[in-house]
């Protein structure tokens, strides 16, 4: 079941028979399910599944998925009324849903948004050092910063300069 212990992103959990019924079928198709984000509206619900695969993520990945995922949801029924699901790689700037990932991207610049206040603050930026049991180590200006992993309402990674002028390069910019 800890694979199930996702980090609360964008806002509210998702359910835990949503994740159930997500991530098999990620993962039975041949990638990565690095996470959900679900945001329930009062009218139209988003569902956005985060995947991934050590080749990369194309466009026609991200519609087979959306393709199987859809199915699925649709005879579960398990969002009330409309939602708007999109699948999508994890990109540059990676959200980190699990401890492992945490664990896994150490040395890169992270941002991390808290659902209530720690040491004062509900907003972070450093370089990740890693996982110290249940939370996520980080150095900010020379000081190492423990916080909770239960506190984190949405981390990313940041990419470096190279990545955000590659970025602007394919945006135009």
């Amino acid at each position: 079941m800890a694979h199930f212990l996702w980090a609360i992103i964008n806002t509210m959990r998702v359910p835990r028979r949503l994740m159930e019924l997500v991530d098999p079928i990620v993962t039975g198709l041949g990638y990565e399910c690095v996470g959900i984000e679900y945001i329930p509206k009062h009218e139209n619900a988003l569902l956005r599944v985060y995947i991934d695969k050590e080749t990369g993520i194309l466009v026609n990945d991200c519609s087979k998925v959306s393709h199987q995922l859809s199915g699925a949801l649709d005879v579960e029924d398990l969002i009330p009324g409309q939602y708007q699901l999109e699948v999508s790689s994890p990109g540059l700037d990676r959200p980190l849903f699990k401890l492992e990932h945490f664990e896994r991207f150490k040395k890169n610049t992270v941002t991390i948004q808290l659902i209530e206040k720690f040491d004062q603050r509900t907003n972070f930026r450093g370089e990740l050092i890693g996982v110290n049991g249940n939370y996520v180590v980080i150095e900010e200006a020379g000081d190492k910063i423990e916080i909770p992993f239960s506190l984190i309402k949405k981390a990313r990674l940041v990419p470096d300069e190279k990545q955000q002028r590659m970025i602007g390069l394919r945006n135009g910019k």
